[in-house]
């Protein structure tokens, strides 16, 4: 559906360009299209509305401790990643050593973060 807006929205522009005068060309633009494809995309977006106020009333009737999907809410959704510290410190104990040297993977990336406490 994206590349029929953005094919419509390429002739309205030509079209608003061969109009007489910088307003008419205005108005051209918005009655052909930002009105009509701001309709369509309200219409076509119904579902997802309906879909995602479905979601919010099982989340606000589900008892407590449970997510929509019926998963624990204990767990987190996140997993260990690049920003967030991992639970296995294995690797971290030798990074504040003094023997840990420059050869070591305490460094991390360079993206941040990295190395011991």
């Amino acid at each position: 559906m994206w590349i029929v807006a953005v094919g419509w929205a390429y002739v309205v522009i030509l079209m608003a360009a061969t109009e007489t005068s910088v307003i008419a060309g205005i108005m051209t633009f918005f009655g052909y299209c930002v009105l009509p494809l701001s309709i369509l995309f309200y219409i076509a977006g119904a579902g997802k509305r309906r879909q995602r106020r479905a979601d919010a009333s099982a989340y606000s009737t589900a008892r407590p401790g449970t997510r929509p999907d019926g998963a624990d809410a204990s767990v987190p959704l996140t997993s260990p990643g690049f920003f967030l510290p991992s639970s296995d410190n294995s690797h971290s104990s030798h990074c504040g050593s003094a023997d840990s040297g420059s050869g070591g993977d305490c460094g991390g990336d360079g993206g941040g973060g990295g190395g011991g406490d």
